[in-house]
């Protein structure tokens, strides 16, 4: 994976970012997971969420993802 320093932070992030529109709508947690798991094991960091994406619930989803947290 290619990665990218965000701005001056030194923060770097993947070259590929990847939508969440789908979890908790289409996706369901199972399904939004196993896209996640992939995800990070193709090395991608950089994930797009908004507050609108299924009434929020992909931000919650995501977010338990991220800390590692079980539904």
């Amino acid at each position: 994976m290619e990665y990218k320093t965000l701005g001056k932070t030194g923060i770097q992030v993947s070259g590929l970012c990847f939508g969440t529109m789908s979890f908790g709508g289409v996706a369901d947690e199972e399904a939004s997971a196993a896209m996640f798991h992939r995800r990070r094991e193709l090395g991608v960091n950089f994930f797009d969420t908004a507050n609108v994406y299924n009434e929020g619930r992909s931000e919650e989803i995501l977010g338990r993802l991220m800390a590692g947290q079980p539904r």
